[in-house]
């Protein structure tokens, strides 16, 4: 309650100074509970340590002197050390007033001071398309960056593209085996869709030849070793690694059929990056870390010519980071990425990996290898860990071709979506143009809403049909309340000469209560990297304004003075939702 404690601060400080002889800097409010009488609650038991007063006495005496010197405190009561104060109409009125001519509301503007802050999200595999669990992490990297920007920070959205190691090869061996020369274009498939079949097909072949040498009497782990399919990968690794031309003139190809069906994918989410960085450069960094890591001491060799560190002493394992045969891990890479990284940008003050929570070890085993090498600044990073994204028959599996493809969730999201726009029949003069674009806005919004209420800690049952319902807790149903809004407002202007009435209707004192804490939803939203907090606020938003719209009458105000007011309010509810769900990535429409 950020907001009450600065309007009441001055007042306290008074209070407290000429009565006490104490300076006190700041005060505490909560919401008055519900059932109770009052407007906001101070909470006073936490000053009585600073004056010889029992606690019933101290509430009186703040009580009786905001009800004597603020003018829009009107009276009080006490609750057991909790003093529940009553506002009048006209601090609410006041503050729509000063709303209304600041449409960026609880949004600060850049202070150079706070550096930059580094967004890493997305960073694929180029070995198979964007997927379900793609979506989720796109969607928290964005508006996480939203949310920085609203908080007065300049950003950076960056990937580290996965373009290299076995995973890559598996794509590679399998479309040399079985494509028999056919392209992306040749079968008309999404580039990106195309490599990944290959991907799953390698996976098909080498259980298949898993289950002979089981057959034959070889153990499991011998026979996943020992699978020619896995020892070409192997080996075309190995290839790649040494710069072979044959096999970087296919890698190169074959990348680039994925980087193109990325594109068209990031395009449909609205998800763009500032800068990409690629795992086929860092890895090079990395390993002359790691290189220089061993002369000092910090990282050993072990008679297998691997390379490793240990980290048992602070409760983690010992870690691998170049293998035996000289290849690197995916830590070698993100050692060379996160080096680059301050060094392109000097003014980092901030980095934060967007990544699932089935990696919380690797980073914690990253941040303590970067420690331990002298990295100064690994205070600055941070895990966004969130969990993953299962479906109803259980969790996702790139490499069975057990997915929800990316671009096939927003086409059927958007099929959706017109089927129900359509019935509303609200569209009449609509281009199709114009109804396709909205069919856009309604289905991302869906989507976008959908994976971004949750919390990101929590795992994701995704439901397609449930997301894109237009009524509960979903993207449409905010959406028509925007629109609702500006059908309202449409042909309805709000004449600033006119004056402000001196009462209002509860139900409009209570969408101006929930417009008071956006600020405080903000900075809240960044300080736990959860754009589920902006949900929720915005949900709360609506329901109040629908119980407002439902209940009363706005064009039809018994007064000029009522009804300019209430206008003004929703032009207010309409901004403030504008920007909270930019904050999501989220359109809203004129018109549904």
């Amino acid at each position: 309650m950020k907001f009450y404690s600065e309007q009441f601060s001055p007042y306290l400080r008074e209070f407290f100074k000429d009565n006490y002889s104490v300076e006190i800097d700041s005060f505490d409010f909560v919401k008055t509970k519900d059932g109770f009488d009052g407007d906001i609650t101070m909470l006073v038991f936490p000053l009585q340590n600073k004056v010889n007063v029992d606690i019933e006495s101290l509430c009186q005496e703040i009580g009786s002197f905001l009800v004597g010197k603020v003018s829009w405190i009107c009276d009080f009561n006490i609750i057991k050390g909790f003093l529940n104060l009553n506002i009048l109409d006209v601090f609410y009125v006041n503050f729509l007033k000063k709303l209304d001519s600041n449409p960026k509301y609880g949004h600060k503007p850049i202070d150079e001071e706070n550096g930059i802050t580094l967004v890493e999200f997305s960073s694929p595999n180029t070995n198979k398309p964007l997927h379900l669990g793609h979506i989720r992490n796109n969607l928290l990297g964005d508006s996480i960056t939203r949310i920085l920007k609203a908080n007065g920070y300049k950003t950076i959205k960056t990937q580290i593209i996965n373009d290299r190691g076995i995973h890559i090869c598996k794509s590679m061996v399998s479309w040399l085996k079985f494509a028999k020369g056919s392209t992306p274009k040749s079968t008309g498939i999404k580039p990106d869709k195309f490599v990944g079949n290959y991907y799953v097909l390698f996976e098909k072949e080498y259980q298949k030849q898993i289950k002979i040498l089981i057959d034959k009497g070889y153990k499991k782990n011998d026979a996943e070793r020992k699978a020619t399919i896995f020892l070409e990968a192997k080996q075309m690794l190995q290839k790649w690694e040494s710069g072979d031309e044959k096999t970087v003139k296919l890698w190169k190809k074959m990348n680039d059929w994925v980087y193109e069906g990325f594109d068209t994918t990031y395009k449909s989410l609205g998800i763009e990056f500032d800068k990409n960085y690629y795992e086929s450069n860092t890895y090079l960094e990395g390993k002359k870390i790691v290189e220089k890591g061993v002369s000092q001491g910090i990282f050993y060799k072990k008679e297998d010519g691997s390379t490793c560190v240990d980290l048992t002493e602070n409760g983690l394992d010992e870690k691998v980071l170049i293998r035996s045969d000289g290849t690197s891990v995916y830590i070698t890479q993100d050692i060379g990425t996160a080096m680059q990284r301050f060094e392109d940008f000097p003014e980092l003050k901030g980095m934060i990996y967007t990544v699932g929570n089935e990696q919380e070890y690797h980073f914690k085993t990253l941040f303590l290898i970067l420690k331990k090498i002298g990295i100064k600044w690994t205070n600055m990073l941070h895990h966004l860990s969130y969990g993953m994204v299962d479906l109803p028959d259980g969790k996702m599996k790139s490499r069975e071709g057990n997915v929800i493809d990316a671009d096939d969730l927003m086409s059927k999201m958007k099929t959706t979506a017109k089927e129900i726009s359509s019935k509303l029949g609200k569209l009449e003069g609509y281009s199709n143009t114009k109804k396709n674009d909205l069919y856009q806005k309604i289905s991302l919004g869906a989507l976008k809403y959908y994976i971004l209420k949750v919390d990101p800690r929590k795992t994701i049952l995704f439901d397609p049909e449930k997301s894109i319902d237009f009524n509960g807790n979903t993207g449409p149903f905010i959406q028509y309340a925007y629109a609702r809004i500006q059908s309202i407002l449409k042909g309805n202007k709000i004449n600033p000469e006119i004056p402000m009435p001196k009462k209002l209707d509860s139900k409009e004192i209570l969408i101006i209560k929930q417009l008071i804490h956006y600020p405080e939803i903000v900075e809240q939203s960044l300080k736990s990297l959860s754009p589920a907090i902006i949900s929720n606020y915005i949900y709360e938003l609506v329901k109040r304004f629908n119980s407002f719209y439902q209940n009363v009458t706005i064009l039809g105000a018994e007064t000029i003075i009522t009804k300019n007011f209430r206008l003004m309010l929703l032009k207010s509810v309409a901004s403030n939702l504008n920007n909270s769900c930019t904050l999501l990535g989220i359109q809203l429409p004129k018109r549904m």
